[in-house]
């Protein structure tokens, strides 16, 4: 509604006795004694005012705008945004299509990309890239773990993630992007870092084969073989469970990665010394010699180090569950591998055999002897290597280089054992 006018009537045209009739208001014959006044504006009643109260009384009228006018306002507008598309719009189209050129369409399989989520279902999830279409992200390239929905991996509308193409829907005309891949080339990178630092990592036993057991580790399928599991794990009760473990191979290409418990166990041991005695339990037997736990750690007694004197068997010197004390031979932190003896340990040659409790009370005193003798030979070899330094400024390593190098045994390894493959 819209005020239209207004009329006033001077209380002088309405003398004492008179009264107001409908020529005054709007259409109403409503009489009135002298002093009052009553009318309507379009329907709606006046209130009465009592003379004296008011000097003058005014009728207002209100009435609805033209429709007319609104239909010719609302076609000149459209005139106007005919005859001039951009009045009021800060650019060109030149200008809008040199801004459109900057920026890249052409994507390729490969790119990294930066997308945003703006819709997912069971199945998928759709990622606008700035593309003409919107990229898809399947459910299994979510993630390197197996997930059941886009909620486990904190993927949800508004979501920005970086994503790389890694196929062209020819169907839809849009990009498959995965963050699978992504997170897969991120876990090599952290494997190989972590055998370079020589780091301790835990893995977790998927299923087992002949050869060994399948891990996860670091979202990827490692293989731990037999030889390097501790021989005191029980191989049947391990699925599910955890090893600690260290790395041996990590080969993206071939994608080969090789793990041992052996290793990752050796490198706790900081109480294993060279030529210090230890107390063990024999694990198992093979033709070769004995596994031996030395307190959490397997280590090998070789056949030839259990006794001066020969030995066909090992199955008629030892059995699993045996108590027995060795000395720290050497030891491999690198391989996981410790190599122990019995035959250093005895009084007189053959006593393990004879009378290995002579052996083990002795232990202690034959294994103080055995590193004073070793300490000796050491401070020897460099005290003759000093003097041949000082006469031709060579030493003894220069002298037996060529020879060592001839007989191939810079390739030797006496502690390389076939692996111990559980039977």
């Amino acid at each position: 509604m819209a005020f239209t006018a207004a009329k006033c009537v001077p209380l002088s045209v309405v003398s004492p006795g008179n009264t107001i009739g409908s020529n005054v208001l709007s259409g109403k014959s409503n009489r009135l004694p002298l002093g009052f006044i009553s009318g309507s504006i379009h329907g709606k009643k006046l209130g009465v005012t009592k003379r004296g109260v008011s000097r003058v009384h005014c009728v207002a009228s209100l009435t609805a705008p033209r429709a007319k006018d609104l239909l010719a306002e609302a076609e000149e507008r459209w005139q106007r945004a005919v005859d001039g598309p951009l009045e009021g719009v800060p650019f060109t189209y030149e200008e809008f299509a040199d801004a459109l050129t900057k920026y890249d369409f052409n994507f390729e399989i490969g790119d990294l990309v930066k997308g945003v989520v703006f819709k997912t279902d069971n199945s998928g999830a759709l990622i606008d890239i700035g593309a003409k279409a919107s990229a898809y992200l399947p459910l299994p390239e979510a993630s390197i773990h197996k997930v059941k929905n886009f909620e486990e991996v904190g993927l949800y509308a508004g979501i920005e993630e970086e994503f790389m193409i890694v196929q062209e829907d020819d169907d839809n005309g849009r990009f498959i992007v995965s963050l699978r891949k992504l997170q897969y080339d991120i876990a090599w990178e952290r494997c190989r870092q972590l055998q370079a630092d020589d780091c301790p990592v835990r893995g977790k036993v998927l299923s087992a084969n002949r050869g060994g057991f399948v891990v996860s580790v670091e979202g990827l399928r490692g293989f731990v073989p037999f030889s390097q599991v501790y021989s005191g794990v029980n191989q049947e009760d391990m699925l599910d469970k955890e090893l600690p473990l260290k790395f041996i191979e990590v080969d993206e290409e071939r994608t080969r990665l090789v793990l041992s418990n052996r290793k990752a166990l050796a490198a706790t041991q900081t109480g294993v010394e060279i030529g210090s005695v230890v107390v063990g339990t024999v694990q198992s037997v093979k033709p070769y010699g004995a596994f031996v736990d030395i307190g959490g750690t397997s280590g090998l007694l070789h056949i030839s180090q259990i006794s001066h004197d020969r030995i066909t068997t090992v199955e008629n010197v030892l059995q699993p569950g045996d108590k027995l004390k060795v000395m720290v031979l050497s030891q491999d932190r690198d391989r996981g591998r410790i190599s122990l003896s019995t035959k250093k340990l005895e009084p007189t040659p053959g006593d393990m055999l004879r009378n290995p409790a002579l052996v083990y009370e002795m232990a202690d005193e034959m294994a103080k002897t055995f590193r004073q003798r070793v300490a000796q030979a050491e401070a020897a070899a460099r005290a003759e290597e000093l003097r041949l330094q000082k006469e031709g400024g060579f030493g003894l390593r220069d002298l037996a280089a060529p020879a060592v190098d001839a007989l191939g045994l810079n390739e030797l390894d006496l502690e390389d054992i076939p692996a111990a493959e559980e039977d």
